[in-house]
């Protein structure tokens, strides 16, 4: 064979990471996203009546933002072209549109798929900002970044965003299973299994991303061909591919889960040892230091709240500590910001307010704004009495007034009561001291 003659199709097909050759064609092999996909929800209904809108889709690596974006830009029989937010710039985009626009008066239809839309600059986002709204072209992105910070308003407001969420642990065993069964695309051919504990193992550390999972499988089952006799895929393998040892904690699959909620109710109850214990169960056991540091700032907000307003930000440092100078030395801000977590005075005060807020919310609909709490930016507001009767809180001593603020249907509706632990006592007092002078203004 000459030296540059083409592979045969068996080693050309091997060259390509096991990720991309399982990639999902269609709808009916996509595994995920059940609440984008199942019957009836809107992802399904668009390829099914073959109407594409533009659509930005935002989610963490591996959920399958990329598949489904080229599934649907083949799905509705539209030109198809692939863009590059981080290698291509202005003039190849330019060039795009000119071809959009002339298969557009030819009554095509140009899908434009942006991969990591949020590295799009706001010149770029300018330039084909117009064509988006005129359905010259129709825009599917794909992006890890929240939208609302990367995406200019103008765009954000004519695309609809769609969530979607890390993988659960079954769906990442399909997709396992999938892979280990296909002769074709996958590592069937190689008649390797995969044992119990190794697959637990790789459904922890993947964390809901399945490009991750997929590629350390192909690591490992290349590890375990290399030995004589192998059959199996082990945990050994899968901890050389992934650089990671196995949890100590995680021996069924649920002992993860029992820790972190081992940690969490030490610190709810007070107890800077135990807490302490099952931080560095965790670390040891090769836990992820900001899924523990992102535990520690929802308890914060939840368990702590107005009660020590100062542990919410003693939290977020420690997540942004550990993240900045990574392990071992991270283990120290986390340590830290646990006793801290486990002395500070406890309230869930406020987390019980936001669900009885939200309660309401959902029962009761949207309960039209009084007129009196309305922006009055024009003449005829103003006349239909936007903003009319309205009481400036600084106008009255103590910046204290009289004044209804919920709809009308919730009228004297309580939701937050301060406890009287820590500093949400003195809120507890004030609130109280506000109430006495509305009294009084009444009588």
């Amino acid at each position: 064979m000459e030296l540059f003659d083409a592979p045969p199709e068996r080693e050309r097909r091997a060259a390509v990471p096991l990720a991309e050759r399982m990639r999902p064609a269609s709808l009916e092999e996509f595994i995920g996203q059940r609440h984008l996909l199942g019957p009836g929800k809107l992802l399904r209904e668009m390829v099914a009546g073959g109407r594409l809108h533009s659509l930005i889709l935002w989610g963490p690596p591996g959920s399958g933002k990329t598949t489904l974006a080229r599934i649907l830009a083949s799905s509705g029989g539209a030109h198809c072209v692939r863009f590059s937010a981080v290698s291509s710039g202005v003039k190849e985009l330019k060039k795009i549109i000119e071809e959009a626009e002339r298969l557009h008066r030819l009554g095509k239809p140009t899908v434009l798929f942006v991969d990591e839309i949020h590295h799009f600059n706001k010149g770029q986002q300018d330039t084909f900002l117009p064509h988006v709204e005129r359905g010259v072209l129709i825009l599917i992105g794909a992006t890890t970044e929240n939208p609302s910070f990367e995406v200019i308003p103008p765009l954000l407001s004519r695309c609809q965003v769609l969530v979607l969420q890390p993988l659960a642990p079954e769906e990442i065993n399909d997709i396992i299973d999938r892979a280990l069964r296909d002769a074709k695309r996958g590592l069937g051919s190689l008649g390797l299994g995969l044992s119990g504990e190794g697959r637990e193992f790789l459904i922890q550390q993947c964390q809901g991303d399945a490009r991750v999972a997929l590629s350390a499988l192909e690591t490992a089952a290349s590890l375990a061909r290399s030995a004589k006799d192998k059959t199996e895929i082990e945990l050994p393998e899968l901890q050389e591919a992934l650089q990671k040892k196995a949890l100590l904690y995680d021996k069924s699959g649920e002992e993860h889960y029992n820790v972190i909620s081992a940690f969490i109710k030490s610190l709810r109850g007070s107890d800077p040892d135990a807490a302490l214990y099952w931080l560095m169960r965790m670390i040891e056991a090769g836990e992820d230091p900001l899924f523990i540091a992102r535990r520690m700032i929802i308890f914060a907000a939840e368990d702590i709240g107005n009660a020590d307003p100062q542990a919410l930000q003693v939290a977020v440092a420690a997540k942004d500590a550990v993240h900045f100078v990574g392990l071992p030395e991270g283990r120290i801000p986390l340590a830290q910001a646990t006793t801290y977590l486990a002395t500070a005075p406890k309230s869930n005060a406020s987390y019980k307010a936001m669900l009885a807020a939200g309660r309401d919310v959902k029962e009761k609909g949207a309960l039209p704004v009084p007129l009196h709490l309305r922006n009055a930016p024009t003449a005829l507001m103003e006349e239909l009495g936007y903003g009319k009767y309205y009481k400036y809180a600084h106008n009255f001593p103590g910046h204290v007034v009289d004044q209804e603020h919920l709809p009308e249907a919730l009228r004297g509706k309580k939701y937050y009561s301060p406890s009287d632990s820590g500093h949400e006592k003195t809120i507890q007092e004030r609130i109280k001291g506000w109430e006495e002078k509305r009294k009084g203004k009444k009588t």
